[in-house]
């Protein structure tokens, strides 16, 4: 079992439609519609756990940033403005009250810079530290960008060089690109966010769109090998599709006929592998 094949049982197990539910589960936000307003909503949810995204002894502060930024990166990824979020946080015995402040203060910054107001959640004890973030975001009506609508005559693009959170030991605090992302409304067909590995979530857009891709470049950022900007992960750069050029982006390959997910670099098939927290490591 692997996560990609977990997550299109479930997607099947709860099939069927609901009124406004423009798109669901497999995309890096569900989009809600409501009845006659100009904008979608777009919903996600994001986890940081210890001992599977930290390790112990990283500042509070920055981890209380890097919960919130995990979900404002799928919001930047449908191109939508974040609007609030909730929190729940498992809190074990090691961290006390001035450690959960800490961390409560880094994510209110983060929430402060990007208009996003923290509106509820839940505590709990555990054994180990787990926060779940949810972020409600908009955009205009329609123009949410996705993952399935990938196309034979686009270029792919990302919008940074790949590899650096895997060179530095995953221990920075994650940039969600929500100004780049609001710029690609209009411009990018397909797109979502570089978080398990461009080999990885490449393959996934592919699928997704029913199409393949041919890499002919893979930028790599100072430090980083080929290896860690393939398959690194935590980068949260976007992984988009376009029919042209975007100020800003570098283009990487472009989609091509082939098997639906599959994905070749310099001519030889590239294998899917990056970060899945089901796969047998």
């Amino acid at each position: 079992m692997n996560e990609l094949d977990l997550v299109a049982w479930v997607r099947r197990q709860a099939r069927g439609r609901r009124p406004g539910l423009a798109a669901g589960i497999g995309d890096d936000c569900a989009i809600y519609r409501p009845r006659g307003a100009s904008v979608d909503l777009l919903l996600t949810t994001d986890m940081l756990i210890e001992d599977v995204h930290f390790r112990r002894g990283q500042p509070a502060e920055r981890l209380g940033h890097n919960v919130l930024a995990r979900g404002l990166s799928d919001i930047a990824a449908m191109g939508g403005d974040p609007r609030i979020c909730l929190l729940s946080l498992a809190v074990p015995e090691w961290a006390d009250e001035a450690w959960v402040k800490r961390f409560y203060r880094g994510l209110l910054k983060l929430a402060r810079e990007t208009g996003t107001v923290l509106a509820g959640g839940d505590l709990a004890r555990a054994g180990k530290l787990a926060g779940d973030i949810v972020v409600c975001g908009e955009a205009p009506r329609g123009e949410a960008l996705r993952r399935d609508r990938a196309r034979r005559v686009d270029d792919i693009f990302v919008s940074g060089p790949l590899g650096g959170a895997a060179a530095r030991g995953y221990a920075d605090a994650i940039q969600p690109r929500l100004e780049f992302g609001r710029t690609l409304r209009g411009r990018a067909r397909a797109a979502m966010d570089v978080s398990d590995g461009l080999a990885l979530d490449l393959h996934r857009l592919c699928l997704a769109s029913g199409v393949a891709a041919e890499l002919d470049e893979v930028p790599m950022a100072p430090g980083a090998t080929l290896d860690q900007a393939l398959h690194g992960g935590e980068d949260y750069e976007l992984l988009f599709t376009a029919r042209a050029a975007v100020p800003g982006a570098i283009r990487i390959g472009r989609i091509v006929n082939g098997p639906a997910g599959e994905v070749r670099f310099r001519g030889e098939r590239l294998e899917p592998r990056g970060y899945d927290h089901f796969s047998r490591r």
